[in-house]
């Protein structure tokens, strides 16, 4: 049978016999006989938009070339330390306007494509822009990566390994350097002894250290390794909170690594190398 109406179909189009096919994207409505007509709703009239202002806010023209972020941008301005073409200018709604010279301190600013570059730290460097001491600085590790003047986001001691962000985006830094906002940060920590769980335990209670009472996210034993290693994850940004919650306890850090932070890792990164980050990796540092 189902030859046959292939066939049927073949010459004249139409299937023979049998109920018609009903349509396979649902119910048909038909229209009714008489009746009022349905009426329809006007669709709202779309609101005129005014003109769009031309130039871009004073604090964002700063926070785009690396100086610092918009809220502290709006501090320098009202104290005076900004100038348009000469002029100081203390209106935190000023916009620059193109061919307009921006001076901060004395200091022509040119406004930046943003960027956002990811370093695997080693030993040996310390995290600052310059050093009078001669010591080594992070800051030779991504000297190729851009022209553009990056700066490191928050910092890790000189015998710390691990990821380090560098960018020219100074709101984005402040957001992920303010303990409010809660950015993850895990290390894994090796130390000269096994760590007992009372330990663990007293460090998940919290620890009250010199500077105040500070407060772990996780700590845990790393699966497969000696408990002499564990996993912290914490969000506090003081001053060497790792190496001295543990030292609190009677231990020595052997070796420190930061192996997430704020969701990045390490993944395809070699120790001493760079990356920038990728579009994706951008957006979600902004939804942070």
């Amino acid at each position: 049978m189902a030859q046959r109406e292939g066939k049927s179909r073949a010459k004249g189009g139409k299937k023979t016999g049998g109920a018609p096919n009903k349509p396979s994207y649902g119910k048909v409505n038909k229209p009714k006989v008489g009746g009022r007509p349905k009426q329809t709703k006007p669709s709202p009239q779309k609101k005129a938009k005014g003109p769009v202002p031309s130039g871009i806010r004073l604090n964002k023209y700063i926070a785009n070339a690396g100086v610092c972020s918009r809220r502290e941008a709006d501090t320098y301005i009202t104290a005076g330390s900004v100038t348009v073409d000469g002029k100081p200018v203390t209106e935190l709604g000023y916009r620059v306007q193109p061919g307009e010279k921006v001076r901060f301190d004395g200091n022509l600013l040119t406004p930046e494509k943003k960027e956002y570059v990811l370093l695997n730290k080693p030993k040996g460097f310390i995290t600052t822009t310059s050093d009078d001491k001669g010591r080594r600085t992070v800051m030779e590790l991504v000297s190729s990566a851009s022209n553009n003047r990056l700066l490191p986001v928050g910092r890790l001691d000189r015998q710390t390994t691990g990821l380090l962000l560098f960018t020219n985006d100074g709101d984005l830094a402040k957001v992920l350097t303010h303990p409010k906002h809660g950015i993850r940060k895990i290390y894994h920590v090796e130390l000269d002894k096994n760590v007992t769980s009372a330990d663990l335990r007293a460090i998940r209670e919290g620890l009250t250290l010199e500077d105040g009472t500070v407060e772990v996210d996780e700590v845990s034993y790393i699966a497969n390794t000696p408990k002499r290693e564990v996993g912290i994850q914490i969000h506090s940004g003081r001053n060497r909170i790792v190496r001295r919650i543990f030292e609190h306890l009677g231990y020595e850090v052997i070796k420190l690594d930061r192996v997430v932070f704020a969701g990045l890792t390490k993944k395809d990164l070699p120790r001493g190398h760079w990356r920038f980050l990728t579009k994706q990796e951008v957006i979600n540092l902004g939804n942070l």
